[in-house]
């Protein structure tokens, strides 16, 4: 009974069970001026955020932009069956929007919305 107790222990205590899959880095669609950026989702107290550590120019070349070290992405909660909501930012539209993410292996939809209006900010791949 006693080891019983120390492998329910040690499985309750298990980091990869409570672990989140969203996290990590991942490449954006190109934005309308044809930018790409690689996004570091992780931990932000209780929640997720999301910071752009690299922005690309349209023919994939690094450089440095307003969004590059900007958080894109905060207050992400997750909802189940691969659902997050929280909020995004649009570095080429300056506006801040409510944030639908839709994670299917290592895709990732991301949406803004204003009201129950939502358009997508294309198909995100995971580094």
């Amino acid at each position: 009974m006693k080891k019983l107790a120390i492998v329910a222990a040690l499985v309750a205590l298990g980091a990869p069970a409570s672990a989140d899959i969203l996290l990590g880095k991942w490449l954006t669609a190109p934005d309308e001026n044809g930018f790409s950026a690689i996004i570091d989702i992780a931990p932000c107290g209780s929640k997720i955020c999301g910071t752009n550590i690299q922005s690309m120019d349209p023919s994939g070349k690094k450089v440095t932009t307003s969004s590059t070290g900007t958080k894109l992405m905060w207050d992400m909660v997750n909802k189940g069956g691969g659902a997050y909501a929280g909020r995004v930012y649009s570095p080429a539209k300056k506006k801040e929007y409510k944030g639908k993410l839709s994670l299917a292996g290592d895709q990732l939809n991301v949406k803004g919305c204003i009201g129950p209006i939502c358009l997508s900010a294309g198909t995100w791949k995971r580094m």
